[in-house]
C-alpha cells in the first residue's frame, strides 16, 4: 500500500531543496519557496503517471502536451530547473517515488494526441529514410500550417539558424545576415546558378536571387512550404529567376550547378545515407563549384545518431545527427575538398529564443490556429533545444566544401573573408 504525501512534497523530493520553483498541485498542497519566478502547476494525476511510467523527457513531454502538467512564467526558465531533475532520477528517487504513489501510477495510459507511434512501427510505413516515409516524416513536422509558421518566425519565414551580426540585432537582421553569410561563402555572382536543397519557404532562393543576381531552384518535401514560396516568389517579382517545387532532392534532374546550398536538411536525411547524400550533391556541381552544408551537429561521435524520446515521438521523427567530423569526412569522401568550418551554437540559442518569444506573444492565434497540444510541442521543443544548444549539448555547423577541378583548381581566394 502506498504511503500517504502530498504532490507538493513529491515534486520538493524531485526537484531538491535549492530549485528556484514552486509547485502547487491538484490536492491543494504547495511546495517551494514563495514568489519563485517560476511556477508549476500539477493539475492532474495524469501528469504524476506520465512521469512514473515514462521517466525522462518523454514523460515530461506527455504530462505539459497534455496539459496535466502546466508552467507560469518562463517555460524555459523552467526546464533549466525541472529537466536536469527528472533526467538524474536514482533508483532510490523511483523507488521512494514507487512507495508514495503505488503502483497505480506505472500503468500504461494514451499518449497526447499530438505523439507518432514508435520507430518499431512507423516501420510499417517502409524502411527508414526510403522516400516514402521521409515524405512522412517531412509532413508531419513542416505541414502544420503557414499561417502558424508566420506566427513563430517573423516575417523572414526562415527556419534554421540566423547569424547574428551584433548582440543587439533583430531575428530579421540575423537571419538575412546568415543567408548573406551563405551567398558569400558560395561566392554566388549575377548569372550563376543555385541549387537549394530543403529550401523552407524559399528564404535562401529570394535572397540569392534578389541580392545576388543568381538564378535559383529550390526543392522541398513539404507541400504547404513550397506552395507558401511560390506565391511569395511571385508576388516579389522573382519568379523569372526563382523556382521552389515540391520535390525530393534525390529527384532532382537538372545538373550544372555553380553552388549547391543545403540549410537544415543534413538533420533529415540520417547518417548511413551521408555518403550518398554528399555525392549526389557533388555531382550537380560544376569544376570548382561550391557547397555549403549548414545543419545541427553532435558535440562527438560518442552521441548516438538517432534522436530519442520527445524529438522522435513529437518534433522530427527520424532525425539523425552527426558529429562535425563525420560530416566534414563525408563530404571529401565524395569529392568535396573541405575549405572552412564554423560553428554558430550561440547564434542557433539566440534564434530559438527569438522564436520562443514569438510564440510567447502570438500564443492565442497559434493555438486558434494549430491546436493547444501542437503549440505547446512548439513551445517545449524551441525552449529545450535552447537549452541544449547553451549546453553545448548539440552545435551547428556551416561546412564549405569545393569541387575540385581536374587541374587541381579550387577557385578560393588564399585567405577567405566573407566580408559579412
Amino acid at each position: 500500500m502506498a504511503e500517504t504525501t502530498t504532490v507538493g512534497k513529491i515534486f520538493e523530493r524531485l526537484l531538491g531543496p535549492s530549485a528556484a520553483v514552486s509547485i502547487t498541485a491538484y490536492d491543494g498542497s504547495t511546495s517551494g519557496p514563495a514568489g519563485a519566478p517560476v511556477s508549476i502547476h500539477v493539475r492532474s494525476p495524469l501528469a504524476l503517471t506520465y512521469l512514473m511510467s515514462s521517466p525522462g523527457d518523454l514523460g515530461l513531454a506527455r504530462a505539459y502536451v497534455a496539459g496535466a502538467l502546466d508552467v507560469d512564467g518562463d517555460l524555459y526558465s523552467a526546464l533549466r530547473a525541472l529537466v536536469a531533475q527528472v533526467d538524474q532520477l536514482s533508483p532510490a528517487d523511483r523507488l521512494w517515488l514507487l512507495r508514495k504513489l503505488g503502483p497505480k501510477h506505472l500503468r500504461r495510459v494514451a499518449p497526447p494526441a499530438e505523439e507518432l507511434p514508435s520507430r518499431l512501427k512507423r516501420g510499417l510505413d517502409g524502411l527508414r529514410h526510403s522516400k516514402t516515409r521521409d515524405s512522412n516524416a517531412i509532413s508531419n513536422h513542416y505541414d502544420v500550417s503557414n499561417r502558424f509558421y508566420e506566427l513563430v518566425l517573423g516575417p523572414s519565414m526562415a527556419y534554421t539558424c540566423a547569424a547574428y551580426p551584433s548582440a543587439d540585432a533583430s531575428l530579421e537582421e540575423a537571419q538575412a545576415h546568415k543567408f548573406d553569410l551563405v551567398c558569400r561563402k558560395l561566392d554566388l555572382r549575377p548569372g550563376m546558378r543555385l541549387l537549394d536543397v530543403g529550401c523552407g519557404w524559399g528564404g535562401m532562393v529570394e535572397h540569392a536571387v534578389a541580392h545576388y543576381g543568381v538564378e535559383a531552384l529550390g526543392v522541398t518535401l513539404s507541400r504547404e512550404q513550397a506552395q507558401w514560396a511560390q506565391k511569395d516568389i511571385v508576388t516579389k517579382g522573382l519568379a523569372d529567376r526563382a523556382e521552389v517545387r515540391h520535390l525530393d532532392y534525390r529527384d532532382v534532374t537538372e545538373t550544372g550547378f555553380d553552388a549547391v546550398s543545403s540549410i537544415g536538411l543534413t538533420e533529415h536525411i540520417g547518417a548511413r545515407n551521408l555518403p550518398s547524400y554528399f555525392r549526389f550533391l557533388a555531382g550537380k556541381l560544376k569544376p570548382r563549384g561550391r557547397l555549403l552544408n549548414h545543419c545541427i551537429t553532435n558535440p562527438d561521435t560518442s552521441v548516438a545518431h538517432s534522436s530519442r524520446g520527445f524529438i522522435d515521438r513529437y518534433v522530427f521523427p527520424d532525425g539523425e545527427l552527426e558529429s562535425v567530423g563525420e560530416i566534414a569526412t563525408a563530404m571529401h569522401d565524395s569529392g568535396l575538398e573541405v575549405r572552412h568550418s564554423e560553428n554558430l551554437r550561440e547564434h542557433y540559442a539566440t534564434t530559438l529564443g527569438a522564436w520562443c518569444a514569438n510564440l510567447d506573444a502570438n500564443w492565442d492565434e497559434a493555438v486558434v490556429e494549430a491546436g493547444a497540444g501542437r503549440s505547446r510541442v512548439w513551445a517545449l521543443y524551441m525552449a529545450a533545444c535552447r537549452l541544449a544548444f547553451e549546453r553545448r549539448e548539440i552545435e551547428l555547423h556551416q561546412v564549405l566544401g569545393v569541387k575540385v577541378g581536374p587541374d587541381g583548381d579550387a577557385g578560393m581566394p588564399l585567405r577567405p573573408d566573407w566580408g559579412v
